[in-house]
């Protein structure tokens, strides 16, 4: 199955949810739950200490507002990219939050997710 198939509403149906997660275990800087719903390659791909290290020293990693806004998708290959309008609750501005989501082993998964 390839992600890019999917509606629009069946993509978010499984992003919105891991997003939201994402924003929580970030917040509360938990790396283990943070990580759970990555692929293979991109959680072997992370290094668990610089991970920590941006949880413990960025305010915004710390302080993401689940108060987001759903931007769009693109489709690519074999994966979607979803965007989010991002806010953190202790600085001011906006930020671009990217999930990019395909299958691996028949599960949708994270292969990637950032804010910048």
């Amino acid at each position: 199955m390839n992600i890019v198939e999917k509606s629009d509403d069946e993509i978010l149906q499984s992003a919105n949810p891991m997003w939201n997660d994402l924003i929580k275990f970030s917040n509360e800087g938990n790396y283990g739950e943070f990580v759970r719903n990555f692929s293979y390659a991109l959680t072997n791909g992370l290094h668990e200490v610089e991970v920590g290290k941006q949880f413990a020293n960025s305010d915004l990693t710390r302080n993401l507002s689940s108060d987001y806004d759903y931007l769009g998708i693109i489709r690519r290959g074999e994966h979607v990219t979803v965007l989010y309008r991002m806010r953190c609750t202790k600085r001011p501005g906006e930020w671009l939050g990217r999930l990019v989501l395909g299958y691996e082993e028949d599960e949708v998964r994270i292969f990637g997710a950032s804010i910048f």
